[in-house]
């Protein structure tokens, strides 16, 4: 079982302020004054939830709220004052129930009961399913994967290019009731219109030239299982027509074919368009767009989850790192921040392409060093590092970081703001603040 680190802590904003779990160093813990929008939340994301109720009464009612369903561990928290019904409050799902206290001994009993949930915490994303990430965005993301598993709903994943989309969808297979049937995954930007209508529906004998015979197509070949369509979004209007009606009337008509026939398959598709603009701007089928996604999973850029570039980046050089087991070569502590000070405007794909090498530049050399990596990478440290200067404190330092990478994102985006900010993985209001404390016109 996985130890709890991700805790959803419901109740009031000043209490969580001064409490102790707020600032826990190995907690990463997420505030939500009013337990009706808390239940809205993927609850599968977190650990443990903290319920700080301001009577029995209202953590009755709070946990009715939350649901019998889920499967969270919840430790009630009341006033010192509190009448003690701590068999109700267990009976309605309530694991731990501890008193405020009025200095903070009540705090350091809360962070040790959360500490003990650790036997009962949820286990963790199955490392077979070869996606790696702990920060909350891909905690989000491992949570719809576990409910898409357990749904038939077709599923649409976007994200930017390199993302891992197919790892996504090859997730939700093997963890649903379709995982003994077939995975089949095809790119539809790879094929004009005819030769991606035979690939999926199949062709009869003769229905164009070179069909010397009949061919059954992917949407067969996946019966009883998966469907994986990558790059849906470059796919025509007539094509996206035929793929409608397959996914109406479950059924298909072979190219050239006069009998249609029945499969059985759940689809996944994929794109790194904005499928819902162009829907609206008459790019897309609407009707073909909401078909797809029934079930919605976004994945976000690496940038907006760099707490996972280090993993990710040893995750590849066990891989491609050869040698012997226990051989495999690491980084150096000095090509860290390259990594991490990186936006990785290819994502994942250009992370594992980086590591592949870097190890070819350092042959037997161990471990990996800054001047393994390709030089855009270095070029983002070494304006950080001139720019800083002797006797900064912490907050002078990340200013003077912040400032490089706002001023050289605008530069790369032609001063676009919007733009910026996407590829920076902040709010546009978000960078207008920092542009306006730094002092960047």
């Amino acid at each position: 079982m996985a130890p709890v680190r991700s805790v959803l802590w419901i109740g009031r904003g000043e209490r969580f302020a001064a409490g102790m779990v707020a600032d826990a160093p190995s907690l990463d813990v997420i505030w939500e004054r009013d337990v009706a929008r808390a239940a809205e939340l993927p609850l599968a994301s977190f650990d443990a939830i903290v319920l700080d109720a301001p009577c029995v009464a209202e953590a009755l009612e709070a946990l009715r709220v939350l649901g019998a369903e889920q499967r969270l561990p919840v430790l009630v928290r009341l006033p010192a004052d509190a009448p003690e019904q701590r068999a109700s409050l267990q009976a309605a799902g309530a694991c731990h129930v501890l008193k405020r206290q009025s200095d903070s001994e009540g705090d350091v009993q809360l962070l040790d009961r959360i500490e003990q949930l650790a036997a009962q915490g949820a286990p963790a994303p199955d490392p077979a399913q070869g996606i790696i990430g702990n920060g909350p965005e891909m905690r989000k993301v491992f949570a719809l994967v576990a409910v898409a598993a357990r749904s038939q709903a077709t599923v649409l994943v976007t994200g930017e290019t390199g993302t891992g989309k197919e790892l996504v969808a090859q997730a939700i297979h093997r963890a649903s009731p379709r995982r003994d049937n077939a995975f089949v995954a095809v790119n539809c930007a790879a094929f004009p219109d005819t030769l991606l209508e035979s690939e999926l529906f199949g062709h009869a004998r003769g229905a164009f030239t070179g069909a010397e015979r009949d061919r059954t197509g992917l949407f067969e070949e996946a019966h009883g299982g998966t469907l994986f369509l990558d790059e849906v979004g470059e796919t025509s209007a007539p094509f996206q027509a035929k793929l409608l009606r397959a996914l109406q009337e479950r059924e298909i008509r072979p190219l050239g074919g006069t009998r249609t026939r029945r499969v059985d398959v759940r689809v996944i598709a994929a794109t790194n368009r904005e499928l819902r603009r162009r829907a609206r701007d008459g790019l897309f089928r609407e009707d073909l767009y909401y078909r797809l996604s029934v079930f919605p999973i976004e994945l976000p850029a690496l940038r907006q989850r760099r707490g996972d570039v280090l993993a990710l980046a040893r995750h590849f050089l066990a891989r491609h790192g050869g040698g012997t087991p226990g051989a495999t070569p690491d980084l150096a502590p000095e090509a860290e921040p390259l990594l991490e000070a990186y936006a990785w405007p290819g994502n994942v794909r250009e992370l594992e392409n980086e590591v592949q090498r870097a190890l070819a530049m350092a042959g037997p050399a161990r471990p990996l060093a800054p001047g393994h990596f390709s030089d855009r990478l270095r070029d983002v440290v070494e304006p950080i590092e001139s720019s800083l200067e002797p006797g900064d404190d912490l907050r002078d330092t990340l200013g003077r970081i912040e400032s490089v990478l706002i001023r050289r994102a605008l530069a790369a985006n032609g001063n676009r703001r919007t733009e910026t900010a996407r590829r920076l993985g902040i709010t546009r209001e978000g960078l207008y603040k920092k542009m306006k404390r730094l002092g960047i016109e």
